[in-house]
């Protein structure tokens, strides 16, 4: 029998808001685990067969695995990466090698901070991005 490690309040009514893990689909993964390690400089964790590699964002587990089924590859959903200065992150990165969408732009403007945004490709073609929430000033 399995013991679950937080038992759920019978009080509360059922409703999923942690994420645990996220998953992006790749062609290549020695190529990706490089990336996402090398360049990226995402803390790895393990690789596991068949085909996956695991990292850690700040607790929150990426997977990345070769596609499953014989159609080959799936688009992945998009990651948005907090940093705390988007301008020295998108330097450092384009140093690396990293392909950029677009430079570090403001996509919101609020009372408390401004959200910028730049956009990047991984090294399977995924689209990904940097975000900063900047105090106005």
């Amino acid at each position: 029998m399995t013991v679950p490690l937080a038992e759920m309040d019978p009080q509360e009514p059922f409703g999923l808001s942690e994420i645990g893990q996220i998953a992006v689909t790749v062609e290549d993964l020695e190529r990706a685990t490089a990336f996402y390690r090398d360049v990226l400089g995402i803390p790895f964790l393990f690789s596991a067969p068949p085909g996956m590699a695991f990292f850690d964002c700040a607790g929150i587990r990426l997977l990345l695995g070769e596609p499953e089924l014989a159609e080959g590859k799936h688009h992945a959903s998009v990651l948005y990466f907090r940093v705390p200065d988007i301008h020295e992150a998108h330097r450092v990165l384009a140093e690396r090698g990293v392909e950029f969408v677009n430079e570090p732009h403001l996509v919101h403007r609020a009372d408390t901070y401004e959200l910028w945004l730049a956009e990047l490709h991984d090294s399977e073609g995924n689209t990904h991005a940097l975000m900063s929430e900047v105090r106005p000033g």
